[in-house]
């Protein structure tokens, strides 16, 4: 296994247990539809945000507070994948 790859499964698996379930059920949903297409810039920025509390995630994700301008992006990427999950 790569590097890269070893990276990818880490966040897989950090994605999935995340400690709210809304947030395992956004960022889950996310890594396995986007990790396999990831480069080591996207995916070190994905690594980043699973870094981040889950109630400010969940608070960017659903626009109830400004995410930092660095994470603005993906945060619109969740959002609109939670969106579609509803």
């Amino acid at each position: 296994m790569s590097p890269l790859e070893a990276r990818r499964k880490r966040a897989r698996i950090r994605a999935w247990r995340r400690g709210i379930k809304e947030m395992d059920l956004i960022l889950g949903g996310h890594a396995d539809a986007e990790l396999a297409h990831m480069d080591e810039t996207q995916l070190a920025l994905f690594e980043a945000v699973l870094g981040e509390n889950d109630h400010d995630l969940f608070q960017w994700v659903t626009g109830q507070a400004e995410p930092p301008a660095r994470f603005a992006p993906l945060m619109e990427a969740l959002s609109k994948r939670a969106a579609v999950a509803k």
